[in-house]
């Protein structure tokens, strides 16, 4: 098995080290992650200027690279680039939960859209901040529910978030409401900072990605590129005058 591994922490996050030596049981491993932390990149690319890549001594036999550029550009040229096709892309393990609608903003969605629209296999991990060990220690255990349950006959891509605990169990789920929202702090003079707090509203229903992660569960999403309404498409294609 040949996996991709990226993340939006950056190439120096000790997650991203760990994920890597964990993969290593699975096949042969590539590491290409951003030069710097880029949390809230969301799907962006640079077209308007040079990105520096290096080689980087990150994990013994992982192939690793540094780009100073968003996570979907890692996950760029990790396949355009090294032209080398993947049975596995992962981004991951977040500094911080990726749920509800907030996913829309994170780089490390972003680079799981990026390649599963190339067509490879693709799926998203985050955690608490303060639960790093909790998730590794449950890696083996989301692996092998993909495997068993065939998931990638199903979907591509996928967002899976560990809880900040033991888990109870893991839980297909949808796309919650929001999880955070922003302030925006003055820190100087015509200086502003985002800063997020949290908003989510506990419905109890395991179903959704954030009722599942914060109850305990590991949540499991999958997900699609697919940006058309096609139900209104299906109604309203009728009005198309195609001679």
């Amino acid at each position: 098995m040949r996996i991709l591994i990226t993340n939006d922490d950056g190439i120096n996050a000790p997650a991203l080290k760990e994920l890597a030596k964990w993969a290593k049981k699975h096949g042969e491993v590539t590491v290409v992650a951003p030069k710097i932390e880029q949390s809230g990149k969301s799907h962006g690319i640079e077209i308007i200027k040079a990105m520096e890549i290096l080689p980087v001594d990150l994990v013994e036999g992982v192939e690793a690279y540094s780009v100073d550029s968003t996570p979907a550009d890692c996950v760029r040229y990790g396949i355009i680039g090294l032209k080398r096709d993947y049975d596995l892309v992962i981004s991951g393990i977040n500094r911080g939960f990726n749920l509800g609608k907030d996913i829309v903003y994170s780089g490390t969605v972003g680079a799981v859209y990026e390649s599963a629209g190339l067509g490879f296999k693709s799926v998203a991990l985050s955690t608490a901040p303060h639960s790093l060990e909790i998730a590794l220690q449950n890696l083996d255990n989301v692996y092998d529910f993909f495997v068993q349950n065939k998931l990638f006959e199903h979907n591509i891509i996928y967002n899976v978030n560990l809880p900040d605990c033991a888990p109870k169990g893991i839980m297909i789920t949808r796309t919650g409401a929001g999880y955070y929202s922003d302030d925006f702090d003055m820190v100087g003079d015509k200086m502003y900072l985002q800063v997020g707090r949290m908003i989510w509203n506990d419905t109890n229903n395991m179903e959704l990605d954030t009722d599942a992660a914060m109850h305990g569960y590991i949540s499991v999403t999958p997900l699609s590129s697919e940006r058309t309404r096609l139900e209104v498409f299906d109604l309203l294609k009728k009005l198309n005058d195609v001679k």
